[in-house]
This record gives structure tokens, C-alpha cells and sequence, in this order.
């Protein structure tokens, strides 16, 4: 299985990340890509990191950005 090119970083109950979560959802259906969600509360490291950051973005494991996600800025940054 291919690793996923779209990840989510956020936490249950945020509403900026239910916002992220819709926009990255119709992006990777429109362009066929997987993507995968992970939560802070998971992971001491994300949260130590991303924690006064979330929602982040990670395409192809970099960060795209955080707080809000533009979805012409991610399609542009998937090759779209």
C-alpha cells in the first residue's frame, strides 16, 4: 500500500479540523489519493510539536500548513 500523500494532524472536537478534514476529503476524492488522519492526543511528539498549530497539514510528509486549509493552495501543492 502506498503511503498516504495528505495528512492531518489535529485532535477530536476541534472544529478548524472538522473544516480541514471536509476540504482534504473532497481533494484527495477528486484527485484518487489517499490521505490519513492523526491526533495529538495519540502521540506526545505531535503534540509537543503541533499542539498551538492544529489543524497541520502534511503533504508528502512536509508541512503545508496549518490552522486552515486553503484547497487551491493544496491542489497546487499535489500537482493538481
Amino acid at each position: 500500500m502506498t503511503a498516504p500523500r495528505i495528512t492531518l494532524i489535529g485532535k477530536p472536537g476541534c472544529h478548524l479540523c472538522d473544516d480541514a478534514r471536509e476540504v482534504i476529503a473532497r481533494v484527495a476524492a477528486d484527485l484518487g489519493l489517499a490521505w490519513a488522519e492523526l491526533s495529538i492526543l495519540d502521540d506526545p511528539d505531535l503534540m509537543s510539536r503541533y499542539a498551538e498549530q492544529i489543524p497541520v497539514t502534511l503533504v508528502d510528509g512536509r508541512q503545508h500548513d496549518y490552522w486552515r486549509v486553503d484547497e487551491g493552495r493544496l491542489r497546487v501543492a499535489l500537482g493538481a
